[in-house]
């Protein structure tokens, strides 16, 4: 079998610190990244704009949080805001007449800077009371981007985004938009295995296990925890950005409600808290299953499979997907990560006896 530990050996320190020591991990993760680059070669633009390229944003957005959340510990429901602050800066500069590239940049400053400010409250309060903190934020943000039209015109605007090019490519096109969004999840991706391998991704884990013992081994609390929500709303704003020019292309206030950040934490803990497959899987359950059981049950319905009426056909995929999300948390709170995880260790030694211990 190609999926095995046999003859992996870690004689040198670069082997050991790989990604993945494992070679079918390896090709696993170039075969789906293949894929990814293929897609818009024998996807339909139905699939490629309206499942495809969603998926990979919110995913990059999932991660964004994951790295606060997850590897962090610092709780946080106002994030849709972050990207709210995104996707409106990025606007702004482009029309201002600042390159998109730099303009990309600028929304994430400007995200991870009023973030970092509402992040403050977790130098002082944490668990509910920074939840509070948060939700501050986010009802704040929303209040000033309706009730200041320099900044969204008016509660019932919408603004669009103008043309823009990346590198020189024009970004108008479905599939330009879309390798933009594949592009910057591949570098969220990276950022996010890479840092938990670094001193500053163990200070974080340190300071989400306990804090004062982190501070008592030398781990500066104050100003781990503020890179901490810097460095996650710099990458949530980008993805607003990039969430505003690549999918939506006009924005409005409801884009960005407190619901959305409620849809952006049901990723995280659903996919897996500190996992960079759960942000994959989080974002991919959240948003594609309603669709799926949506267009499920009205087939079953339209078969005579099931008799229910047109009303209850509309909320029958939402129960559904309720009664999975508590199966989920009950039965494996770690998320979709770890059965994925679970999955993998049983082939790393299957069929071994020790294989189902």
């Amino acid at each position: 079998m190609f999926y095995r530990l046999a003859g992996v050996h870690h004689t040198r320190y670069q082997s050991a610190r790989r990604l993945w020591p494992v070679p079918a991990d390896r090709w696993q993760v170039l075969f789906l990244l293949a894929l990814a680059v293929v897609a818009p070669f024998f996807l339909s633009n139905l699939y490629l704009g309206s499942y495809l390229l969603p998926w990979l944003i919110w995913s990059a957005a999932a991660l964004s949080l994951t790295l606060l959340m997850g590897t962090a510990g610092q709780l946080h429901f106002g994030f849709a805001a972050v990207m709210a602050i995104g996707a409106y800066s990025s606007i702004h500069l482009v029309r201002f007449g600042v390159p998109f590239e730099i303009a990309l940049v600028g929304a994430g400053v400007t995200a991870a800077v009023i973030g970092s400010l509402f992040g403050m409250a977790a130098l002082r309060v944490k668990g509910l009371y920074l939840v509070m903190a948060t939700l501050a934020m986010q009802y704040l943000v929303d209040w000033v981007i309706i009730n200041v039209p320099a900044i969204s015109g008016g509660a019932q605007a919408t603004l669009r985004t103008p043309t823009v090019s990346f590198l020189l490519v024009p970004v108008d096109s479905l599939v330009s938009r879309y390798y933009l969004a594949l592009i910057w999840v591949v570098l969220v991706t990276l950022f996010f295995l890479n840092v938990k391998r670094t001193s500053f991704g163990r200070a974080l884990v340190a300071i989400r296990d306990k804090d004062f013992a982190a501070a008592v081994i030398g781990v500066d609390p104050f100003r781990t925890k503020l890179v901490a929500f810097f460095t996650s709303s710099f990458m949530g704003g980008v993805s607003g950005a990039i969430l505003a020019f690549a999918y939506y292309r006009a924005v409005t206030p409801e884009q960005f409600s407190f619901n959305v950040s409620i849809q952006l934490v049901a990723m995280v803990l659903v996919g897996g808290l500190g996992s960079a497959v759960g942000g994959f899987l989080g974002a991919g359950f959240v948003l594609l299953i309603p669709i799926f059981l949506t267009n499920l049950v009205a087939w079953l319905a339209g078969a005579g499979w099931i008799a229910i009426s047109a009303n209850l056909i509309a909320h029958v995929p939402l129960m559904i997907y309720g009664a999975l999300i508590i199966g989920f948390l009950l039965f494996e709170p770690l998320g979709l990560a770890k059965i994925y995880d679970n999955i993998r260790k049983y082939f790393l030694v299957w069929p071994f006896r020790h294989s189902r211990s």
